[in-house]
């Protein structure tokens, strides 16, 4: 099916600031069904037809029977069928009235409220608010509900809501059932839900907080006087001792001016505390990965110490190698341990930070000075786990060396300057990786899959079994034109898409 916002584009035409606009409010529509008891839905007229509309958009209500059975979203509604959101639209006035339903809810009715939904001046939408009728009288609280659900029904229609701007919770937008204190234009507290005066109790406020300022509860109402000021929602959580609530304050606007608010509370204590223990485990992680670098680098201090009491240069050639593959491993846990980046998981980080020093290894401990060759890299990888980065760390540490050591003889100088590039080009699910160089290129008889070195021999095994993808390696096809030697790698970026069967080509 497609999305609420490819529809808003495609169906309806909206534009890049069109389209935010509809982001923000379903941002917060969630909210405005739940105060409304019912469905709220965005229509817009197509572009093709605009005699016709089309549900861009719905939210059912957590406080009440929804009346579809089905998802709207993507239905196309005559403008004769829906002639309150035809009126709403084309005249930029709230519509309200009350409807038969259908043979689905015999003797039913439903309140209809038909807003117009604005931005920059222009009505574009109809957000439409459906509510069935109920033959027993309303409670004080699902009055103060449907109250406050026709003050926003009305700033829509003004353009004042949804408020400018992303400003949401860190746990996520407190819902109408944790918890509701509405204030008026002075800030003093005029209703407050039963939920409400849990969240408050948790907090060790036992008072009747009726007319009384959230200051004089004892909390700090810096939130609601920004929310006024700046005549937008705000954000704030309260902690004391182990409980924590996450207070909204969101302001009501009539013709722009303050005309009250309401104060939405969410107690989070639950969702702190298991954020508190994620991010010690994300330490404990870190530590971990910092030690296994520590530990490794100590076990090629070892090999180093080895290879100097060593006589054969054969083995001195070889013990170096070795710690060459170990440092490349201990780069990947070094990168991992200092990743704090705000989407780091402690299991992955973004491969690029471990190419860069992987380059440097290379330059660093195999290059000739009087025959430097630069190094340069391209693309970005993305985040890949330590399942994946570390085997690629390896396989491409093999490669640089390869290049490094048969690429370039004395009498190749390439105009420009020796250049090995490592380019990285990333989607969804799978990650290309080349390494290309402008040097002699390999041998006319070169046949990469009966290469019998070490090196080239665990490129093979890593790039097949620990990483199940392909590699290509030839002469010329590089990128920017280098016609020396190209190596091509290809592999799933996720460890479940691993199989058997891949081949080296």
């Amino acid at each position: 099916m497609t999305s609420p916002i490819d529809l808003a584009r495609q169906a309806a035409g909206f534009d890049k600031e069109q389209v935010a606009r509809v982001q923000r409010l379903m941002r917060s529509w969630g909210l405005l069904a739940d105060l409304a008891l019912g469905d709220v839905l965005l229509l817009a007229p197509t572009v093709k037809d605009p005699e016709t509309y089309v549900v861009l958009g719905n939210v059912r209500a957590s406080t009440a029977p929804t009346l579809y059975t089905h998802d709207p979203v993507g239905d196309r509604h005559r403008s004769e069928n829906r002639p309150l959101v035809d009126t709403a639209f084309r005249s930029g006035q709230l519509q309200t009235d009350v409807v038969t339903l259908g043979p689905h809810f015999p003797d039913g009715k439903a309140d209809i409220v038909a807003a117009p939904f604005v931005c920059d001046g222009e009505v574009i939408g109809v957000v439409l608010r459906e509510r069935r009728l109920s033959n027993r009288d309303l409670l004080k609280l699902e009055q103060t509900y449907l109250s406050l659900s026709d003050r926003l029904m009305q700033m829509i229609a003004e353009g004042s809501f949804p408020f400018p701007g992303k400003n949401d919770p860190q746990y996520g937008a407190p819902r109408v059932g944790d918890g509701l204190l509405v204030i008026d234009e002075e800030r003093r507290i005029i209703f407050q839900s039963p939920n409400a005066m849990s969240a408050l109790h948790r907090l060790g406020i036992h008072r009747n907080p009726n007319r009384s300022r959230v200051d004089e509860l004892g909390l700090d109402d810096s939130f609601v006087r920004t929310a006024f000021a700046m005549k937008t929602s705000v954000v704030q959580e309260v902690d004391r001792r182990d409980v924590t609530v996450s207070t909204r304050c969101l302001p009501l606007l009539r013709h722009g001016e303050i005309d009250g608010g309401f104060i939405l509370l969410r107690d989070v204590s639950e969702l702190k505390r298991r954020d508190r223990l994620l991010v010690s485990k994300d330490a404990t992680i870190r530590e971990i990965h910092h030690r296994v670098k520590n530990n490794l680098q100590t076990i090629s201090s070892l090999l180093r110490l080895q290879a100097r009491r060593v006589q054969s240069e054969e083995g001195k050639f070889a013990l170096a190698e070795s710690v060459r593959r170990i440092a490349a491993i201990a780069i990947v846990h070094e990168t991992l341990a200092n990743d704090f980046s705000d989407d780091a998981s402690g299991d992955d980080a973004p491969f690029e930070d471990v190419a860069r020093p992987l380059i440097r290894l290379i330059e660093e401990g195999l290059q000739d000075p009087d025959s430097p060759i630069r190094f340069e890299l391209q693309g970005e990888a993305g985040r890949l786990p330590l399942i994946r980065s570390m085997p690629l760390a390896v396989v491409l540490t093999e490669l640089l060396q390869n290049v490094v050591d048969h690429a370039f003889p004395d009498h190749v100088r390439p105009e420009g300057g020796r250049v090995v590039t490592v380019a990285f080009e990333s989607n969804d699910d799978e990650l290309v990786v080349t390494v290309s160089d402008n040097g002699q290129g390999p041998p006319e008889d070169f046949d990469f899959a009966d290469a019998s070195g070490l090196g080239l021999t665990l490129v093979q095994t890593f790039v097949t079994t620990e990483l199940n993808g392909t590699i290509t390696m030839g002469k010329g096809n590089g990128p920017e034109g280098q016609t020396g030697t190209f190596t091509d790698l290809r592999f799933p970026k996720t460890w479940e898409d691993r199989v058997a069967g891949p081949a080296v080509d």
